[in-house]
């Protein structure tokens, strides 16, 4: 092997062998579930494991939540298994059990259900120096650096294309 690797291709097969045995033929399921079951049910939410019955077709699919999401969860849950089914291609989880936990979590004394927010590129000085000159005209000093902060990032996401 020459070169840099992506960290991804070493670790890819470990991830599959510890998601297999919890239940997740599909890890995308855990690594992506946010994009799963949307960014609103997964900040309050998070997959434990599948169980799949004895001879029958589909699996249970495990979910940790808090006690007052739970019942709001309960009335989503054709629209969530539908979600994680269509990840999977077919009826893999037929039924969505939620196991409901105190706000502070477990032994280790809490339960965080929150993602790391996505992190932004920050325009660079040239950009933000644009913007700057375009917000010239106004007044407002509150006014004008939200402008040139909204400016930057204007430019910077059109200038990546």
């Amino acid at each position: 092997m020459r070169g840099f690797a992506q960290t991804a291709k070493f670790v890819t097969g470990d991830i599959r062998k510890a998601t297999e045995k919890r239940g997740f033929a599909e890890m995308r399921v855990l690594t992506h579930w946010a994009e799963v079951v949307g960014e609103e049910t997964a900040a309050v939410t998070r997959p434990i494991d599948v169980k799949f019955g004895r001879g029958a077709f589909g699996a249970t699919l495990r979910v940790l939540t808090t006690g007052a999401h739970a019942p709001m969860l309960e009335m989503q849950k054709e629209q969530i298994r539908e979600r994680i089914n269509a990840v999977y291609g077919f009826a893999a989880i037929q039924r969505i059990q939620f196991t409901q936990t105190a706000p502070t979590g477990f032994a280790e004394g809490q339960a965080d259900f929150n993602h790391a927010p996505k992190r932004r590129a920050q325009p660079a000085p040239a950009q933000r120096e644009a913007a700057e000159v375009l917000a010239q005209g106004v007044t407002d000093p509150a006014l004008k650096a939200a402008l040139s902060r909204l400016g930057a990032h204007v430019i910077h996401k059109s200038e990546r294309g």
